[in-house]
């Protein structure tokens, strides 16, 4: 289910799980009388708390409303209803509930449309890949490497044999892309110069560039056959090379799969 804990009367009240029932009591306002709009700000207060209540006694009809939503429960289900189960920037601003709402509306496009030309194209394959790159990306936050790339600085194995190759191709993209062998494979296969200092800065820069390369790297990993699998951890393994947080990737497919799939 899209919370991975009970929210509000004596719950769990994690913060992404409060605030995606925040945004979803505000998706069925129009269903209530009575509640303005909540701050989706992951607090679970007096204010929210009273817009639960209302939701259940008003839209579920009960006569005793427990303030309470649990994972897989009644309540859970009906508030997703005006949400349905396509991928839109209702689903993509559930899922990244920490993004901005300009991030939002910005990548969701491009990631629609980079995600049919990869047959990125079952919830189940989707589910799986905006999980991943809700953890790489910081929930669309960043699409450039914090670090400085010197790390990567005489790296063979990364195609990295010219001076300042490190920071020239530092991780970018929404799945980051590191090394020089990466940026002329995804070049190559979309015909650009992505090689020299501006074409490689044009992979964080350019929306359709940081969405393209995520979907061309899950693509050419053969990633969507792992999706297929429901297999978190060999998809995380290919490409963290490890299972670095996977929490936090187990947490955001959970999201995922509670908004997309049946």
């Amino acid at each position: 289910m899209c919370i991975t804990g009970s929210v509000g009367q004596r719950g769990d009240n994690l913060p992404g799980d409060a605030r995606v029932v925040q945004a979803l009591l505000n998706h069925n306002i129009d269903r209530l009388s009575g509640i303005g709009r909540l701050d989706v700000d992951g607090n679970i207060g007096p204010v929210s708390l009273q817009a639960i209540r209302d939701f259940q006694r008003q839209v579920l009809g009960s006569t005793a409303p427990d303030g309470l939503i649990a994972p897989g429960g009644r309540t859970i289900a009906i508030l997703l209803e005006p949400v349905g189960r396509e991928f839109n920037e209702d689903t993509l601003g559930l899922l990244m509930i920490n993004a901005p709402v300009e991030r939002i509306a910005r990548f969701c496009g491009p990631l629609a449309e980079h995600m049919a030309d990869r047959t990125i194209d079952t919830p189940l394959r989707q589910s799986h890949f905006l999980a991943q790159i809700g953890h790489e990306s910081g929930e669309l936050r960043y699409t450039e490497e914090l670090a400085s790339g010197e790390a990567y600085e005489g790296r063979a194995d990364l195609g990295n044999t010219q001076p300042g190759d490190g920071p020239r191709f530092k991780g970018r993209g929404l799945i980051q892309l590191t090394g020089r062998s990466n940026y002329a494979d995804y070049g190559n296969d979309i015909g650009e110069d992505l090689l020299s200092d501006a074409g490689a800065k044009r992979v964080s820069d350019e929306d359709g560039l940081a969405v393209g390369v995520a979907c061309w790297f899950w693509a050419t990993r053969g990633l969507n056959r792992l999706a297929d699998a429901d297999d978190l951890e060999a998809v995380t393994r290919r490409i963290n090379g490890g299972l670095n947080c996977l929490e936090h990737r187990r947490e955001l497919l959970l999201r995922a799969r509670g908004l997309l799939m049946p």
